[in-house]
Order: structure tokens, then sequence, then C-alpha cells
């Protein structure tokens, strides 16, 4: 059905004598060995209750769609209507810290000619405001922008004075080491719901050895600095996630703890970047994919074992997956649609004026790889999405259509990464078989529908919250929702 009519059925194997089929509107079903066997043999060899389940997902029928089908396939893919929604302006590139799987080659304090000019920043929010999406989320990025919180203080007055006449839904954010903001920027932030998002990478010695500043005392100014915000903005106001190192793969469990001794209800695992200057660090601190799913699977095991025990805490990323699983309604989060979200679903505006489709693509811009800059912050919105970097990007933004992604039973709930592809492999199209992008998806799907096939009443109560972005407390039992 990639066009939109019929129903093209995928399917996966969990490596586990199970496989998962799936249709382009994301209706599922697992099999086991027995299963897979009579359908290959044909519908009329499975049993009449099983082939009569199968049929209700639509997963046996290959006919032209009904209006449901219609309007589930338009919800999967409403996001293809809002244009960018995501706009992060790098207002500086200056930070004290030398991180040392950092993406990009940051600018020393003193340093000149790395702060966005006034007059640029403005620009970029003339093409914020030409984006047709209904909700906008402004996000600041650096190095360390509350270097220039002069600067996040001008583009947040100035989007909401614009915003006044333009009736969008705002959202502000900023990523910070929180070392540099003071009880002024703090109140700045409550008075107009900026958000902040920090790094903590575990306990204080490995923080302090993989994000060193001139005291060396990165962690302690952290936590310092965690607890003055959460006094201003409130605990739900400043969210910390965490960089997956070699260091960190033999301790799920401690990580998982950490954040919870620190007073966080979730956490984002993520793996080291393959981009920019972090490509050079990876002999030190990179791993093969496969050590990250593995990393991931006890981590979620053991965060499972929490919620069942009636503690509530997320892990960020499988609630992402959940949610394209179990709903169509997209998360919104970039990396995983199809089309892609490079360019169609964010913009990065970058200190030095020029515009890139995704903070990876400007990471991929410092090490001097400029194939992915859309243009300057004062090139008109349609002048940037006709550039010839998006043209050459937009060849490999539909998952459905690529080699490996096109049979895949996954691809329904995950997306294309086109700026991956480009910057790691050469082309946007990608090699599925070497991709780490793909690797790390295939895992934790993988992963995750082991879960839901066995079935464990618990664990779906869980993943159903997740799903829904609801307390635990809510769920009466999986699938059912408390009003």
């Amino acid at each position: 059905m990639a066009g939109g009519g019929g129903s093209l059925r995928r399917t996966t194997d969990l490596l586990d004598g199970r496989a998962v089929v799936s249709n382009d509107l994301g209706a599922f079903a697992v099999l086991d060995a027995s299963e897979q066997r009579q359908l290959s043999m044909g519908d009329s060899f499975l049993p009449t209750s099983r082939r009569q389940d199968l049929e209700a997902r639509r997963l046996l029928v290959d006919g032209a769609q009904s209006r449901l089908d219609q309007a589930i396939y338009r919800t999967r893919k409403s996001f293809l209507l809002d244009g960018p929604a995501l706009h992060i302006f790098v207002v500086t590139l200056r930070c004290d810290h030398s991180c040392h799987y950092c993406q990009v080659s940051r600018a020393s304090l003193e340093a000149r000619g790395f702060d966005m000019s006034p007059g640029d920043a403005e620009a970029a929010l003339d093409r914020v405001f030409e984006s047709p999406s209904p909700t906008v989320t402004i996000e600041f990025q650096g190095g360390e922008p509350a270097l220039r919180f002069d600067l996040v203080r001008q583009v947040v007055e100035s989007a909401v004075r614009r915003n006044a006449e333009m009736g969008k839904h705002l959202r502000f954010s900023m990523v910070s080491t929180l070392h540099h903001l003071d009880d002024e920027a703090l109140a700045f932030c409550a008075l107009h719901g900026v958000h902040l998002s920090t790094s903590i990478d575990g306990p204080e010695a490995r923080h302090n050895a993989q994000r060193p500043n001139p005291t060396r005392d990165a962690w302690s100014r952290t936590i310092e600095g965690l607890g003055r915000a959460r006094a201003v903005l409130g605990d739900d106001g400043v969210v910390a996630l965490p960089t997956i190192t070699r260091a960190a793969l033999d301790d799920p469990v401690g990580l998982v703890d950490q954040y919870r001794q620190l007073g966080f209800r979730s956490i984002f695992l993520r793996p080291v970047s393959p981009y920019g200057f972090a490509r050079k660090t990876r002999r030190v601190h990179g791993y093969d994919m496969a050590d990250f799913v593995r990393f991931y699977e006890a981590a979620l095991a053991y965060i499972l074992e929490l919620n069942a025990a009636g503690v509530d805490f997320t892990e960020v990323y499988s609630s992402v997956l959940l949610r394209h699983i179990f709903t169509p309604f997209h998360s919104g989060y970039v990396d995983l649609r199809s089309p892609a979200g490079a360019g169609l679903g964010a913009l990065v505006y970058n200190y030095d004026g020029k515009v890139y489709p995704s903070d990876e693509g400007r990471m991929a811009a410092e090490t001097g790889d400029q194939r992915f800059a859309l243009g300057s912050v004062h090139d008109p919105l349609d002048f940037l999405m006709a550039s010839p970097a998006m043209t050459w990007l937009r060849t490999g933004a539909v998952a459905e259509e690529l080699p490996g992604c096109s049979t895949c039973a996954f691809v329904p709930f995950c997306g294309a990464d086109p700026v991956y592809h480009a910057a790691v492999q050469g082309d946007p199209r990608g090699e599925r078989d070497t991709s780490e992008f793909c690797a790390k998806h295939m895992g934790l799907f993988r992963i995750l529908f082991r879960h839901i096939a066995d079935g464990d009443r618990e664990t779906l109560r869980t993943f159903t919250a997740w799903a829904m972005g609801k307390p635990r407390a809510e769920i009466r039992w999986s699938g059912f929702v408390e009003r």
C-alpha cells in the first residue's frame, strides 16, 4: 500500500522462532513457527480462528482500502501537512566543556566569531513563522547556549510578540550544562515555559571523565544547577539524558538507579553519536551496535521490573516506538518519520547564519562536510526546501521505497534517516546491511515485539501507559485507559 491502495504485508523474524507480520496501516500480529509454515502454504491452511483474526487486522487482505483504512493511513502520515515544527537555534558554539564524544568542534569561552548575530536570529524567526505547522518548538543548542542568554531572551520575546498575530502553539526548550544559568535566567525560563535538558552520564567519576570542564567539577556543578533549576521550574521543568559510552555498557541497572536517586522519573537511553567529531573518538568510546542493543535489553528489563513493582519510571525511546506500534498517532520524533523529518520536520539555524535540515547535518558541516547546507537564514523557507541539499536527501527519505526497508515488518513504526546514511555511508539511501541506524532499530523493535508477544500482563500495562503518555495507575489493564 506504499502508494495508498491495497495492503502490503511484510514479515520480519524475531530471532526466537516467531515473526512479526504487519501492513502499511500499522496493523500487526506475531506468528509462531507453525503459523508461519501454514501461512506460507496459503491462508486456508491457518486454523479458522487465526485466519479470521488476521483478516480482521487487514493482514490477509489485498484489496482496495476502506474509508477506515484511508483514515488510519492519513493519520499515520498527517505530519506531512505541518512542515517544519522543530526549529533549533545554535546561538553559540562556545563551551567550557571538552566532552570526549562531542559531535561538534566547540569553541573556547574567549573565542570570537562563534556567536549568532541578533540580525540572523530575527531572520531565523522569519523562517520559523513561515512554517505552516500549528505547533512550533524552538530549541536552543550550542556550544553552551546559556553563555548567550541575551540571544535566548531576544528570540523568545520576539517569538512571543510575533505569535500574538500568528496564533501558533509555541514551545521553548534549551539544552544546557546548567552551569551558567543564574537566578534571573531561570526566572525568565519559568515565565516563558522554557524547558531545560541536560546531560548526566552516570556516577560522578564517569561523568567527570567523559564531560571534563576546566575546574574538573562538572558533576557537582551540574547537580547544583539541577537543584536550582528544579526549585524554579519544578521537577518536570528539567530533564536529563545520558550518552551510553563503552564505559557504561556493563552497568545498565546502576545507570537507571543513578537517575532514580537523582529524582528523575524517566531516562532516554541513546548510543554514542556517529556524527561529526565524535567519529574520531569512536575507538575509545564506541562499540558495535549489538553491544548497545544488549545493554538496552537489560536496562529495559530492569525498568519493567520496577514498574511491575509499582515504581513509575519510563524509558523514553521505548515510549516513542510503542506510540508508533500501538497507535496511529505519530510521536513527533523527527528521526522516525517516513518521509524523513530532516528539513521537512526540523530546521537548524547555525551560529554562522547557515541553515541545515537536522542537527546531525550541522555536526557533519563542522568537520567540513557542507553537503547538508540548505542556504542562509535570510533565504525564504520555500527556497530552503527546494535547495540542492534537500533534493539530494529526498532520494533516501521514503523508507517504504528503500531496499531492505520496503520488506521489513517494522517499517510502519520506523523511519528513514537520510542524513545519517549520507554522512556515514555517502548516500542518503544507504545500505541497510551495514547501517547502524537499521541495526539499532531492528534490535529495539525485536525486543519490544518479543515482550508484546510474551503477553505478560504487567509489561503490557506498562507499555500501554508509555504509548499513551499516561500514568500507569490510569491503565486498568493492557489496552484500556481510564478516562
